[in-house]
């Protein structure tokens, strides 16, 4: 049994109800965030999911500073008019990745206001993702992109990983977005 949430309370309390019903039953089941068990299997099988071991995540801050460092050598702030400043370019870059939509489509939708930076902000997520890339770093979407990529192409020694789930609850699963419904179906493949 797999138990899947968005919050490390939420899936504590998951844990902790299931300890209730099923009593030392429960040490056969797994359960967590989606990206603590992306992690969690990530580090297991990096090799099989096209990962160096020993990968480093990046938490939003760390994120957003390395996307400052690639708006500063590419000299965006200095302009008069105002360019979004690094939490806005990390939002609509991991929106982009976590709703599988453009970066141009985020922008229409979400920041319209900043649609003239297209080409810039598209820039800063290459230069982004070669620099993850290059310094074996992941951040959080990457580990569900990873995730899903590792689920729909299981090799035959690791595709055991996957039959030996019975059953997978994701708690409120109406709130998911685009990648992790995905990786619901993924893990549901069998």
């Amino acid at each position: 049994i797999l138990l899947l949430t968005f919050t490390r309370k939420a899936a504590k309390e998951m844990l902790d109800r299931a300890a209730i019903l099923l009593d030392n039953r429960c040490s056969k089941i797994n359960g967590g965030t989606f990206h603590s068990f992306a992690n969690l299997t990530l580090r297991k099988y990096a090799k099989a999911a096209g990962l160096e071991n020993g990968f480093t995540i990046l938490d939003q801050g760390d994120s957003e500073d390395v996307i400052n460092l690639i708006r500063a050598q590419l000299k965006l702030g200095e302009s008069k008019k105002r360019f979004p400043n690094k939490q806005t370019i990390f939002k609509i870059i991991s929106l982009s990745v976590n709703t599988n939509k453009t970066i141009e489509e985020i922008l229409a939708e979400e920041y319209p206001h900043f649609s003239e930076y297209l080409e810039k902000i598209t820039q800063i997520n290459l230069f982004y993702t070669e620099y993850k890339k290059k310094k074996n770093f992941l951040d959080y979407a990457d580990l569900l992109v990873y995730l899903k990529k590792f689920l729909y192409d299981l090799p035959h020694p690791e595709n055991t990983f996957v039959s030996e789930l019975n059953f997978v609850m994701v708690d409120e699963s109406q709130d998911t977005n685009y990648l992790q419904a995905e990786i619901i179906r993924g893990l549901a493949q069998v």
